[in-house]
């Protein structure tokens, strides 16, 4: 019988959201329309997510001993997200991070790091902490270290490792050998494999390409669909769902969290796509009010 446990290891970040007409140039200063206050973190976000999907899922990460990582850890509960694994770091503030939403739904964030630079590896090593588990994820937000860490521990368990690699930055060659499957978006995905992407075409070749080093791959390419990897030599596609734009805002972890939690159930690969193309199809096309608490109501 498969197990059942999601296990993430990640960020935590109180997000500020705010929306404006357009992105600030360099130099400009932008008059915007609207605040708002939300949980988040890639990490957080794609534990919540899959919890939502119906996953049992353990947190480990690390917050300040502050308000917002009372909130953090708060909002994690009432999901039913184990976190024990979580701890409070009295020396350093919680992560947060800000979010800006132009008109056309698109955005771009900054990310303030604190406690999430400072997750404890050691409890990595504790039983407790994987039983039960069958799926690590993993993201760019913390420090590789702890990537790394997890990954090896999990090989050691015999547990796939999921890495989401955003932010996209240059992974070392000893973590990538421990990296089961691979999610990307399209700038990622650029980043990674050196193909533009722009289209279902490019979506692939980039898949190919990665496929040279990872065993799975997926590339979600927003309105040009989601490549992932079929064999060595080929690729899968699924278009995108045909939705009215809101805000992508959220939707990779959203799309992260619904495959995660569809893979570990035991759906095929490609299965498993469709139903996270699904659910981060409905959360793009939400109404902003509504989608600020996608991943927190």
């Amino acid at each position: 019988m498969r197990v059942n446990k999601i296990l993430v290891v990640g960020s935590l970040h109180y997000d500020m959201m705010v929306d404006a007409p357009h992105l600030p140039e360099k130099g400009e200063t932008v008059i915007g329309d609207s605040a708002s206050f939300k949980f988040g973190g890639k990490g957080g976000n794609q534990a919540v997510a899959a919890a939502k999907a119906g996953a049992n899922v353990v947190f480990l990460g690390a917050v300040g001993a502050d308000d917002k990582g009372r909130f953090l850890l708060s909002t994690l509960q009432a999901y039913g997200i184990d976190t024990t694994p979580v701890e409070t770091v009295a020396t350093l503030a919680s992560g947060m991070s800000l979010a800006i939403t132009d008109a056309d739904g698109d955005y771009g964030a900054i990310v303030i790091s604190g406690a999430n630079n400072a997750i404890d590896i050691t409890r990595l090593s504790h039983d407790d902490v994987w039983s039960g588990v069958g799926l690590l994820v993993l993201q760019n937000e913390v420090p590789e270290s702890v990537n790394l860490s997890a990954a090896r521990e999990a090989r050691r368990r015999n547990i796939t490792v999921c890495l989401n690699a955003a932010p996209a930055k240059t992974l070392s060659a000893d973590f990538q050998r421990y990296i089961d499957m691979l999610v990307v978006n399209a700038i990622e995905a650029r980043d990674m494999s050196g193909v533009a992407v722009n289209d279902a075409d490019s979506a692939g070749a980039a898949v190919v390409a990665l496929k040279q080093r990872f065993s799975v791959v997926l590339v979600t390419a927003g309105e040009h669909g989601v490549a992932f990897s079929a064999t060595d030599d080929a690729y899968d596609y699924l278009p995108a769902e045909k939705v009215t734009l809101v805000s992508t805002h959220g939707a990779g972890d959203c799309f992260l969290g619904n495959f995660c939690h569809a893979f570990n159930r035991g759906a095929s690969l490609r299965d498993a796509v469709e139903a996270a193309n699904h659910a981060a199809a409905l959360h793009v096309s939400q109404p902003k009010t509504s989608q600020l608490t996608t991943l927190i109501s």
